[in-house]
């Protein structure tokens, strides 16, 4: 009985001296591979990787931007393009102060996907109420209210990366979503 324990045993701890020998052997082998490919001037896999995962992003951006012309196109907007890809056209000026970091602003808002579809309104869910700043809505939304004074009403496309970005909000709106918004500043605090 204890020499059958003892087989198993050398046995598994065989099978343990593989398993933790095999990935540092393989860590060495891409060591010496990287070392051969730079020494030959060749990209190494992490190289090749890189470049691929910045293809297809790069492909994605230049396909949403494509989306979001054609729909300016078609609606008749004529929106300012900020830095970060948000654009936005006010269409009603109001009177009142411009929105800054730390304000308390509130929204009233109807959101679309880029096709048209209605997703949420402050009509069925009641105003977006956030602090500038320091919010906890799109990247894009906050960066909107800092160009909009009280009362103004606004056309803004936020390109996915300024809106729910690859996984969408799980609910409504699918991964790397265009999200349109109808805006009126109603209040600042």
């Amino acid at each position: 009985m204890i020499l059958k324990l003892n087989i198993k045993l050398k046995y598994l701890i065989y099978i343990l001296l593989i398993l933790v020998t095999f990935p540092v052997v393989s860590c060495r082998e891409n060591d010496k591979e990287a070392y051969l490919n730079r020494k030959n001037g060749q990209p190494t896999i992490k190289q090749v990787r890189e470049k691929s995962l910045r293809k297809v992003n790069s492909y994605l951006v230049r396909r949403e931007n494509e989306e979001i012309r054609n729909f300016i196109e078609r609606h008749g907007w004529n929106p300012v393009k900020t830095g970060t890809g948000l654009r936005y056209e006010i269409y009603k000026h109001g009177s009142g102060r411009k929105a800054k970091k730390g304000d308390i602003v509130t929204l009233n808002y109807k959101m679309y996907l880029i096709t048209g579809d209605l997703i949420y309104s402050s009509d069925s869910l009641g105003p977006k109420v956030f602090k500038v700043g320091k919010s906890s809505v799109e990247a894009g939304l906050d960066e909107v209210v800092r160009y909009m004074r009280k009362g103004d009403k606004a056309h803004v496309i936020l390109p996915s990366h300024l809106a729910f970005g690859l996984k969408g909000d799980l609910k409504k709106i699918p991964k790397r979503a265009t999200v349109i918004y109808d805006l009126e500043l109603t209040e600042i605090k």
